[in-house]
């Protein structure tokens, strides 16, 4: 399988298959979209009735340079390889990463949230030191031979709970020597609650740091306000630039959301980048078909072309006072996920769960309060294997939307819970966020060629 499209005035081919991703002329890209689908002679005829400016010769030397890729495994590549490891693929039943919702509760009252103000449609809670200490317990017994463990400080709003954020730090700290086990703590926060302590503490002990920041004030005050019914940009962008200037260059990114209000979304970017904020992500709003921010299948056009001129943004700032990084552009060419990550995605589920502050076990953060999707506790561990099995089978391969995907080796199958909560499936799609995700990837993989 292949795809080929043109971006930014270059002409590019992936080979879904071998991942090989190859930049052509205009003659090699005719040529590669008809080579199967037509007898030698008539592509010749084909070609020269297309490029009647190349002599023959060249006709024949570019059928046998894609000739000579297919025959080296870079051009139309059979699945089998794939295919096979993705009927071996199991689940070790190893945990390597938690997300501790700390709080289920908020100083925010962004609309558009999934977690509606922090509860998850159920009753405000913060996490003991008890539960909390549990989990990483947990962790760390469910681990099997992983050295490195991940620890998101989630919410709601983890900052509200930050004492105990605080006591679960030194206690994953108390545990490495013993363990051999590295802990590596997030911490996801809309920022109200930052003062010099939490940037020392976090700058310290934090391996990331997620800042939650929409872009231009009009944009981010029209959902993220206060309980009191106030914007929040004026109280957080201080915070997270002087955050980011002491973090000297430790990982951090800003975390934006866009949504119906704003299809223009990379002016938000863009202005985002100008506050001196380098690293940074915006997402689509997660929202149910009627919600009068969600993204629509009318508005994809206006939002490819955002895509496109960030691609060319990024390319003229690139090396400058003023570059920055957007996080779905990040793309190792060379050294990017192994073959069993390709299949099964994300790991939610299996490799990742989501507790909450009585202790309860899901599969990520966007399952939580789905009775169905519970999978257990810290104390028992995982006890509802079927939702682990079902997980863990969500490879490219079970997903029959993914069967004829060129980007399927790139997303995993994309997200489970965006998928469930659209289709009613985990193994069905989200058929907006997968035509987002192939632009962004076009995009990002056009800007390596800039």
């Amino acid at each position: 399988m292949i795809h080929q499209y043109k971006l930014a005035e270059r002409n590019i081919v992936i080979d879904t298959n071998s991942g090989a991703i190859h930049l052509v002329d205009e003659l090699a890209y005719d040529a590669i979209a008809r080579f199967e689908a037509m007898p030698t002679a008539d592509l010749l005829e084909a070609l020269a009735t297309l490029h009647p400016e190349e002599g023959g010769a060249a006709y024949t030397a570019v059928l046998e340079d894609i000739a000579a890729l297919q025959a080296s495994g870079q051009l139309f590549t059979p699945d089998d390889a794939h295919r096979k490891l993705a009927s071996t693929v199991k689940h070790s039943g190893e945990v390597k990463a938690l997300c501790l919702h700390v709080a289920h509760t908020c100083n925010l009252t962004c609309e558009y949230c999934f977690a509606r103000a922090g509860a998850y449609h159920g009753d405000q809670a913060l996490m003991s030191f008890a539960v909390g200490k549990q989990a990483l317990d947990f962790l760390v017994l469910h681990s099997g031979a992983r050295r490195n463990l991940e620890v998101d400080f989630f919410g709601g709003e983890p900052l509200l709970n930050w004492d105990v954020v605080k006591e679960l730090v030194a206690y994953g700290r108390s545990l490495e020597a013993g363990s051999g086990k590295r802990f590596r703590f997030t911490l996801t926060t809309n920022g109200i609650g930052i003062n010099d302590e939490v940037i020392d503490f976090s700058n310290r002990e934090m391996e990331n740091v997620v800042l939650s920041l929409d872009g231009r004030r009009e944009v981010h005050d029209h959902f993220r306000k206060t309980v009191s019914g106030h914007g929040s940009y004026d109280v957080v962008v201080p915070k997270f630039q002087e955050l980011v200037r002491r973090r000297a260059g430790r990982n951090y990114y800003i975390r934006g959301t866009y949504t119906r209000r704003n299809l223009d979304f990379v002016t938000d970017i863009l202005h985002m980048a100008d506050l001196g904020l380098y690293e940074l992500s915006m997402e689509p709003v997660v929202g149910k078909e009627g919600d009068p921010y969600a993204i629509r299948a009318a508005d994809l056009p206006q939002i490819f072309a955002q895509y496109e001129r960030l691609t060319t943004e990024m390319a003229a700032r690139r090396g400058g006072a003023r570059d920055f990084r957007f996080y779905h552009y990040t793309l190792n060419l060379e050294h990017g996920p192994c073959a069993h990550k390709r299949l099964v995605g994300c790991g939610s589920g299996t490799e990742y769960l989501a507790v909450t502050p009585w202790g309860d076990l899901y599969p990520c953060h966007q399952f939580v309060g789905d009775a169905a999707y519970c999978m257990g506790d810290v104390w028992q561990g995982v006890t509802n294997t079927d939702v682990r099995a079902e997980l863990a089978a969500c490879t490219v391969y079970n997903r029959p939307d993914c069967a004829g995907c060129w980007a399927r080796m790139f997303c995993g199958g994309g997200c489970a819970a965006n998928a469930y909560h659209v289709s009613g499936d985990v193994r069905g799609v989200d058929a907006i966020g997968c035509a987002l995700f192939k632009k962004r990837l076009e995009c990002a993989i056009a800007l390596q060629t800039l």
